[in-house]
């Protein structure tokens, strides 16, 4: 077992890149973190899982084996990822499924996308480079490089930006991703009962 945090568990099999920060409370098993990348508490990343350097994972997220994030990605609190699209405790048979009873699939975030707090990524996908996935969003299908997609199934409400590389228009996409979602009908309704 490596020396981490106190309470943290980083089994012997994790590849530790140079200047990881590491809270409290993280359980880190068959997986690898570049190098400066920054894990929250409450955080679990298992077997299989590849992290990129400079990253910054918040807590409460879950990534599970088969999910690639490359380097200086966001991810935000709570955020789970899946890597099999049709889970099942058990076979058909009512014995408990094993490794070999289900098909994990592929997911790649890649490098300087935004995960917002709460979203949900499906499994056997890819969030493109500089992409932003707004809080609370279910990714279903693939998102465009720089492209900013909001709401379950998340849909893309701003295309890439035109200069990918500029601070502004990441800014002016979640500003806009946070007004579409404000106008969405059921969320037009909670923020009337809120001040009424």
């Amino acid at each position: 077992m490596n020396t981490g945090p106190k309470f943290s568990r980083i089994a012997e099999d994790v590849r530790l890149g140079r200047s990881v920060t590491i809270h409290a409370f993280v359980n880190l098993y068959g997986c690898t973190i570049g190098d400066e990348t920054r894990i929250g508490t409450f955080v679990e990343i298992t077997s299989g899982a590849v992290i990129g350097a400079r990253c910054k994972i918040s807590s409460h997220s879950f990534i599970c084996g088969g999910v690639t994030i490359e380097d200086e990605v966001f991810v935000g609190h709570g955020v789970m990822f899946t890597n099999d699209r049709y889970p099942r405790a058990t076979n058909e048979d009512g014995s408990p499924q094993s490794e070999s009873d289900w098909t994990l699939l592929q997911t790649t975030v890649r490098r300087r996308a935004s995960l917002g707090s709460g979203a949900v990524i499906l499994p056997g996908l890819t969030i493109g480079e500089g992409a932003i996935v707004g809080a609370g969003s279910v990714v279903t299908r693939d998102v465009p490089a720089y492209a900013t997609v909001a709401g379950n199934p998340a849909k893309i409400v701003l295309s890439a930006a035109s200069n990918p590389e500029s601070r502004s228009s990441h800014r002016a996409a979640a500003r806009h991703a946070s007004a579409h979602l404000a106008e969405l009908p059921e969320n037009r309704l909670l923020a009337q009962e809120r001040s009424g």
